[in-house]
């Protein structure tokens, strides 16, 4: 009998950045600060890692492009990567000035958008690949990137965030001139009207955004145990519904509440619940609609960084590591680990779902 939940095995040996299913198989791509990439094999007859991408640097993000073969990386050297999974060929795609946080690919546009503390997009239009990407100017550092079939929402510093529209960002970062710094012959950054310019709900430093599958809205996590959930569509009415409320906190043994912070965020791909992983240890399923917590899991040994739903939606990755909530340094034997938990068929639907 399979169990609900599988431990893969050799997992990476330093905290872990970000998980990606591929689109159409259960292949899943592991980024780590171990400076490497790993690609594992998460289907009945695998639990195996397939494997390992040395990069220069701490990975930070990653993600599959057209198909199963084809992933993109990015981290601390900067630069963004084309993976050729097959080989393990790197091609370097572009620079930025500082440390790239982010990485999304649209299928819809056949484009790779980064997001880098530099403060700045790049758009590869992968299609062109002779094209030198367009550099994005963004008001502040983003911290979190997601998108959906048009719209794309950066979430950056000082609690803005911007709101594209996917259609006009790719079209205009490939129209408008691309001017090279002399000097550096890095591309200077263009100026690029988001669709909607917001202030988070959320209060504190926001750490993670998803946006919903079926294209309505997004949500967006802090550093201060708090989720919110808004919609798109800026009518008055609509933007009534929004709502933050607060999660991944636990009691001390004084009773006093320990706010810890939400790490991750990844929407049902089927269901539109979405999932939300905490520096308490905690993964819990939301139904955002209905406003309700579906279930939580078991608290996991260390903080979870990472979440991530298969494109079935049949299955949840979970990676955990030492978040350092609780003050000690280093990453300890045994505390870095992925899990991949097989679903039951309504375990993730919304509680007024039939």
């Amino acid at each position: 009998m399979r169990p609900a939940q599988v431990e893969l095995p050799s997992p990476p040996n330093d905290a872990i950045s970000a998980i990606k299913f591929a689109p159409t198989s259960l292949q899943l791509l592991v980024a780590s600060w171990d400076r490497n990439v790993y690609l594992y094999d998460t289907s009945k007859s695998g639990w195996s890692l397939l494997q390992t991408y040395q990069h220069r640097a701490p990975v930070l993000d990653v993600c599959f492009g057209e198909d199963d073969q084809n992933a993109y990386t990015t981290g601390l050297d900067w630069d963004v990567r084309h993976l050729n999974l097959s080989t393990g060929d790197q091609k370097v795609l572009s620079s930025h000035t500082a440390g790239v946080k982010s990485l999304v690919y649209s299928s819809q546009h056949h484009i790779l958008i980064s997001a880098s503390w530099d403060s700045t997009l790049h758009i590869h239009h992968l299609s062109s690949p002779s094209r030198s990407p367009a550099s994005v100017a963004l008001p502040s550092k983003p911290f979190s990137i997601s998108l959906t079939a048009t719209k794309l929402v950066v979430a950056m510093a000082s609690r803005a965030l911007h709101i594209y529209d996917l259609a006009s960002l790719a079209s205009s970062s490939s129209s408008l001139p691309h001017i090279t710094d002399p000097q550096s012959g890095i591309a200077m950054p263009i100026s690029v009207e988001p669709w909607q310019r917001r202030e988070s709900s959320l209060k504190f430093m926001t750490r993670a955004v998803a946006c919903m599958p079926n294209d309505a809205g997004y949500a967006s996590s802090s550093i201060e145990g708090r989720v919110a959930v808004e919609w798109f569509d800026p009518s008055t009415e609509s933007q009534a519904r929004k709502y933050a409320f607060k999660c991944h906190r636990q009691a001390n043994e004084q009773g006093i509440d320990v706010v810890y912070p939400v790490n991750a965020l990844a929407f049902h791909p089927v269901h539109g619940t979405f999932a939300s992983g905490g520096g308490d240890g905690f993964v819990a399923l939301w139904d955002g609609v209905a406003k309700r917590r579906i279930r939580q899991y078991q608290r996991y040994a260390s903080s979870v960084g990472a979440v991530a739903f298969s494109g079935d939606g049949k299955f949840l990755a979970v990676a955990i590591s030492p978040g350092f909530e609780d003050g000690r340094e280093g990453v300890g034997e045994g505390v870095v680990k992925v899990f991949i938990r097989e679903l039951g068929e309504n375990e993730a639907k919304g509680k007024g779902m039939k």
